[in-house]
């Protein structure tokens, strides 16, 4: 893998990238919008991995069984 495809030197390239978009202004919940642009992804990945088995997904991420199926309704990737 390369450098440029390191996750951290994508993270960071992006969020470099917004801030430049900004062009000065100041960002509003910026976290919130971080964590949500990077989970749902990382839960299809895991959940497709995992062949849907929640407890194996949730062992993997460091979740509770029942945080992970509160995620999953979340980005409405269960019902």
């Amino acid at each position: 893998m390369s450098q440029q495809n390191n996750l951290h030197d994508c993270v960071r390239a992006s969020l470099e990238a917004y801030f430049q978009d900004l062009n000065g202004t100041d960002p509003a919940g910026l976290h919130e919008m971080l964590v949500k642009a990077v989970e749902k992804p990382l839960l299809e990945v895991v959940m497709q991995q995992s062949q849907n088995n929640q407890s194996r997904a949730a062992q993997w991420l460091g979740l509770n069984r029942n945080t992970l199926r509160k995620k999953l309704v979340e980005h409405k990737l269960m019902e």
